[in-house]
């Protein structure tokens, strides 16, 4: 009984990490016009310059085995910034290929993945077009 209180006052688990990711699909959201007036050069061109944002954002953090938690959390702290951006390049590549839009559950669904956990879908949510989008 008191857990079902406590349910419907602050949400299930599923519910809070969700509300957790929507400012970021937001701020996907946001880039999307952006990314739409690019050409298809340029954003082929956007890999490179995530690499290279990456690349940059890792110098002065050493890859070696005892500096091994520094790097770890670098990389992820680097990926975190690059998602709402790449996110929004894959929307657009999507809508280009084969011309399907994610949608904001699907881009949610990626972040799940993108942070190493399980996402259920049922049949016909777009599961194949959620692969597309962990960086």
């Amino acid at each position: 009984m008191i857990s079902s209180a406590l349910t419907k006052i602050f949400g299930t688990n599923n519910e809070r990490v969700v509300k957790r990711m929507m400012p970021t699909v937001a701020a996907i959201s946001e880039w999307e016009p952006k990314i739409q007036g690019l050409s298809d050069a340029e954003l082929r061109e956007k890999t490179t310059e995530f690499k290279a944002r990456f690349a940059a954002r890792l110098e002065g953090v050493p890859d070696t085995a005892e500096n091994k938690d520094a790097r770890k959390a670098a990389e992820t702290e680097a990926l975190d910034e690059l998602l709402p951006e790449a996110f929004a390049v894959v929307r657009e590549a999507g809508k280009r290929a084969v011309g399907m839009r994610h949608f904001d559950v699907q881009m949610i669904g990626g972040m799940v993945l993108h942070s190493g956990k399980i996402a259920e879908m049922k049949t016909g949510e777009g599961k194949t077009l959620v692969a597309t989008l962990p960086v």
